[in-house]
């Protein structure tokens, strides 16, 4: 059974193993979405890493959600503020009549851990981080892979939109056929609706 934690100080080094070695999550450690234009593009994986370590241990709150399998790390969910995204707030895929919404901008399963159901339990942790520290709404643009057919995997870091809809959000708008903004409330601790 897969349980839950927000990423608190002493759990850098649960988030570094989750984000591993190789591959997209190794260089990105969930900065895209906080970072822009230069600021982005000039980044190396080594800065992003510290970025994310100092969210993570100085942060006033957690910047995501761990998902364990006994003691191990086998999932990361990126949850904060919308306005702690300058990407998110400058993106049309994002356009929203909620400026206060909390978003979900990303998930890490590493392989060995997918198609278990991981990304959906961690889609209910967020939402429950996000309503513990105030949010009323949560929202994320999903890959809504139906239309989009067969998509790699790393292409399906913002989620696919099936584990949103059933962890009950809803379809707000479409900016192309696959990239859908989805909402929910998100109640309060404790109400994750499951």
């Amino acid at each position: 059974m897969v349980t839950l934690r927000p990423a608190a100080p002493d759990s850098w080094p649960d988030v570094a193993a989750v984000m591993g070695e190789r591959g997209d999550p190794s260089r990105c450690f969930c900065q895209y979405f906080r970072l822009r234009g230069k600021a982005w593009s000039d980044n190396p994986p080594a800065a992003n890493r510290a970025l994310l370590e100092t969210q993570v241990v100085d942060g006033e709150r957690p910047p995501g959600v761990l998902a364990y399998d006994g003691g191990t790390p086998v999932g990361w969910c990126a949850v904060a503020p919308r306005t702690a995204y300058p990407r998110v707030v400058a993106s049309p895929n994002w356009r929203t009549d909620h400026p206060d919404a909390w978003v979900i901008t990303c998930f890490v399963v590493p392989v060995g851990h997918r198609r278990q159901g991981v990304a959906a339990e961690l889609v209910y942790g967020a939402v429950e981080l996000a309503g513990s520290y105030g949010a009323t709404v949560v929202e994320a643009c999903a890959v809504d892979t139906g239309v989009a057919g067969r998509v790699p995997s790393a292409d399906l870091y913002r989620g696919p939109l099936s584990v949103y809809l059933s962890a009950g959000f809803t379809e707000v708008s479409r900016t192309s056929p696959q990239w859908v903004l989805v909402r929910r409330s998100a109640g309060q601790p404790g109400t994750s609706g499951r």
